[in-house]
């Protein structure tokens, strides 16, 4: 049986609860340096999430943040950084919502088709980052922020009415067409006024636990974690390296390109100009403060998709909603900086512990020797 480690329970939750300490601490302080009460938009952020229909918002939110989380933790568990889960999110909803509307099928297979092009079109426009490392050693960072934009272009490009978009009657909008109903995925009603949680949100959750499984539970797992810790020490032991790279970031481009799954198959069944947008920026937020552990995001992505909708009430009481995005900010900031501090105080009290046993052991072995 596996022995209960206290210290790296208490080290794992450290990092995210200082981070978050100091974040509230230094959004206080930016408010009292304003002139504002710094407690006030706190109590209506909270009065705010207690309502249903706002709550509802919120797991919405959250869903889509935490399939993007997901996809950028795969990357940061092999060490690499899918900066580019942007942009894998937005041209895949964006080609995943052209070919849903132009086809008509039966409801299961309707959906099954739009979610598969989300997943290939994701892998593909991360695989390029992928192929780009692994054979020309180009830094994943660099290429995939090149793609970000290269996937913007290309959007705005097949969006146009002269290509493959649409622009309704009387508006200023520009859409890839409504998608048939049998495309919708069905959600969970939560009353009249409430709305209804997303369907594709339970599909996130399951991928949370799916994502757990593959990474704890098979040889696939074992082998992206080794080559994450050790990419030279993971070859030496029989592992592919170059192809583990490959396959990670073909597995993190499909579970990016499910991120728009949540919008555009529960409520705008269509991709237009307006459709969500920094989903995959935030993603690398929730991931970091989540330590990319399934369990943590989970908790993440609420937090951040707490202050995203519950922040949008404060403009009706006078203070800035962008005081949630200070927020995030500083939580950003904090993370990197906390997560280091509990790095560097694990590596002393693990040293200390070592030098606690090894005195222990020679007290012990003087007391047998003067024993004899």
């Amino acid at each position: 049986m596996k022995k209960f480690d206290k210290d790296r329970l208490i080290l794992g939750f450290a990092g995210p609860v200082l981070a978050l300490v100091v974040a509230l601490v230094l959004t206080t302080v930016v408010l009292l340096a304003s002139g504002r009460n710094p407690f006030e938009p706190y109590r209506i952020m909270f009065e705010s999430a207690s309502y249903v229909d706002v709550q509802v918002l919120i797991v919405n939110q959250a869903g889509t943040y935490y399939l993007a989380a997901l996809a950028v933790a795969v990357g940061f568990r092999m060490n690499l950084f899918n900066i580019g889960v942007d942009g894998q999110y937005r041209l895949a909803a964006m080609l995943a919502a052209l070919v849903g509307a132009s086809v008509d099928l039966p409801g299961p297979l309707h959906i099954a088709l739009i979610v598969i092009v989300a997943m290939l079109v994701g892998a593909f426009w991360s695989g390029i980052a992928g192929f780009l490392k692994t054979t020309r050693g180009v830094s994943e960072v660099v290429s995939t922020i090149m793609l970000n934009s290269i996937a913007t272009a290309l959007v705005a490009w097949m969006i146009l009415p002269k290509n493959f978009g649409e622009q309704p009657a009387g508006s200023n909008n520009l859409t890839t067409g409504e998608i048939p109903e049998s495309g919708w995925f069905p959600g969970l009603p939560m009353g009249d006024q409430a709305g209804e949680i997303y369907g594709f949100t339970f599909v996130a959750a399951g991928c949370g636990l799916l994502y757990w499984f593959v990474l704890n539970r098979t040889r696939f797992g074992f082998d992206l974690r080794a080559t994450g810790a050790s990419e030279s020490a993971a070859q030496a032991s029989g592992v592919d390296a170059k192809k583990m790279i490959l396959t990670s970031m073909l597995i993190s481009g499909a579970v990016a390109g499910l991120a728009g799954m949540p919008t555009l198959l529960g409520d705008t069944h269509t991709y237009s100009l307006d459709f969500p947008t920094g989903i995959g920026f935030t993603g690398i937020t929730i991931a970091l403060l989540g330590r990319n552990n399934p369990l943590g995001i989970a908790f993440s992505a609420l937090l951040i998709a707490f202050l995203d909708k519950s922040s949008a009430s404060l403009d009706q009481y006078g203070y800035e909603k962008e005081i949630a995005t200070i927020m995030q900010g500083l939580i950003v900031i904090s993370v990197v900086v906390s997560y280091e501090l509990v790095r560097r105080y694990g590596v002393r009290r693990q040293q200390q512990k070592v030098g606690e046993e090894l005195a222990a052991g020679h007290a012990i072995k003087t007391e047998k020797e003067a024993a004899l």
